[in-house]
């Protein structure tokens, strides 16, 4: 599971997804498949594919929320998520096979 995938997933579902990388700050990949880190003041010192391999949880919430109808964020694990960025992969390559 690559950055790229979080993000294609991101836009597609119309989520934002979030994770703790190692220095403790929080990356939010938005709507629009932008990855964040709000509490960044200048150039990072890491990497963000790279910190991505060692995550062990992530918390999903819909970017648009109805006030009359709050929906919770959802907690899954590292699995879970491949497993929701797995079928958009192997569709698009049958697309691509079918070509």
């Amino acid at each position: 599971m690559k950055l790229a995938d979080l993000r294609k997933l991101s836009i597609r579902k119309n989520l934002k997804i979030r994770f703790q990388i190692s220095n403790g700050m929080e990356c939010v990949i938005t709507e629009h498949g932008v990855a964040q880190v709000p509490a960044l003041s200048r150039a990072p010192d890491f990497n963000l594919e790279q910190e991505l391999v060692s995550i062990p949880g992530f918390l999903l919430e819909p970017a648009v929320q109805d006030p009359k109808r709050p929906v919770a964020a959802l907690r899954v694990t590292r699995e879970e998520l491949a497993a929701m960025v797995a079928p958009a992969a192997s569709s698009a390559a049958a697309d691509h096979e079918e070509e």
